[in-house]
């Protein structure tokens, strides 16, 4: 893991901003790498565990018809967990990972075929990601990736002295 979640608590701190997650493959990982930075309580509300489809849809909003034509492993169900995230928790932040750790494929991809999502005040982020390895591998690669793309999205949206 190279990305430090501490500077990202750091940014969500300074701007009174706060994040969820929404994981599926990740199985919580994502958040226990934010909440592991001390003073994490001041922005990290919670986080959904939609390991199943069902909680996918129930919890998270996912609406079935998007499921039936994209799947969940895909940038479509990435978006819409990561909304959802951000509606139930009521964060101004969420990120989202849906996708295949391994050893067998999903929905026709293979392992390390994964998406991320980070919801915003700005819109929605996501990025495809191809990671190799095992399970463990895939699974800190996707976390990784994830709080990368908080972080570049935090950067580019902060505010300017003048």
């Amino acid at each position: 893991m190279t990305t430090d979640p501490r500077p990202i608590v750091a940014l969500l701190i300074a701007r009174s901003a706060t994040v969820s997650t929404a994981e599926s493959l990740t199985g919580g990982r994502l958040a226990a790498l934010l909440t592991s930075v001390p003073g994490a309580s001041a922005c990290v509300t919670g986080g959904v565990v939609a390991y199943a489809t069902a909680v996918k849809v129930a919890v998270l909003g996912v609406p079935l018809e998007l499921v039936a034509a994209h799947g969940v492993v895909s940038r479509e169900c990435a978006t819409a967990m990561a909304t959802g995230a951000r509606d139930l928790l009521g964060t101004t932040y969420a990120m989202a990972t849906t996708g295949v750790a391994g050893p067998d494929p999903q929905e026709g991809h293979p392992a390390g075929h994964v998406w991320v999502a980070v919801a915003g005040p700005e819109g929605t982020e996501t990025r495809l990601l191809d990671l190799d390895g095992d399970r463990a591998e895939v699974q800190d690669g996707t976390c990784r990736e994830a709080l990368s793309v908080l972080e570049g999205i935090l950067t580019r949206e902060e505010p300017t002295l003048g």
